[in-house]
């Protein structure tokens, strides 16, 4: 099935989050796209009511694109814990509660994998990015990257759960990595490469 392409031009990043906003149009650089996002322009954030990371991503890129009448861009994205039987997955933002805040969200994954007696630190981030149209087609896209999780916290860089994140074979986590070396392993950047080869190489 041919996918559709993304013309050159304004793009919503359907985001109120600044460090995703920043990954993404870091992202998007080369590709003539000018990323706008949804906070910019003042667009709400819908209500995330899919049971997953595809759902949601969808459910925010068809909102913003309706609303904005332009193309629009939607991340999805969490950790899965295998020791929480995937947990926090698509609730990864509700752990930090109301005010998002991840210091709280990594102390209680940290927590919690003590609480449940299993010997394991394995741990993935999944990304979902899904491209929408204001006529509501839509291209969606999912990435992983595995690794464990480390502690105590470690790292400044990033955010989210960058900084209890460690990518297997690597020797630092995400929130010691220098940024640019992050968007070319991130489960962001492995979503971003699928969505390239679909909707933005000719």
């Amino acid at each position: 099935m041919a996918h559709r392409k993304l013309e050159p031009g304004p793009l919503v990043i359907a985001s109120h989050n600044p460090g995703k906003v920043r990954e993404i149009a870091a992202l998007l650089g080369p590709f003539g796209v000018e990323p706008v996002s949804a906070g910019e322009l003042g667009l709400p954030e819908p209500e995330e009511t899919e049971d997953s990371f595809i759902g949601n991503a969808e459910l925010k890129a068809v909102a913003a694109a309706k609303a904005s009448g332009k193309p629009a861009l939607a991340d999805d994205s969490g950790l899965c814990v295998d020791a929480l039987d995937g947990a926090p997955g698509i609730y990864s933002a509700r752990w930090g509660g109301e005010d998002k805040d991840f210091g709280l969200a990594m102390t209680t994954v940290h927590k919690k994998m003590r609480e449940s007696g299993k010997d394991t630190s394995a741990a993935h981030f999944t990304c979902a990015l899904t491209l929408a149209w204001p006529d509501g087609h839509v291209e969606s896209f999912e990435g992983k990257v595995h690794g464990d999780i480390v502690w105590p916290i470690r790292g400044a860089h990033g955010f989210g759960y960058d900084p209890i994140f460690q990518r297997t074979g690597d020797l630092i986590t995400f929130g010691e990595m220098d940024p640019d070396a992050k968007h070319g392993l991130s489960h962001r950047a492995d979503a971003f490469r699928q969505l390239v080869r679909a909707c933005l190489k000719p």
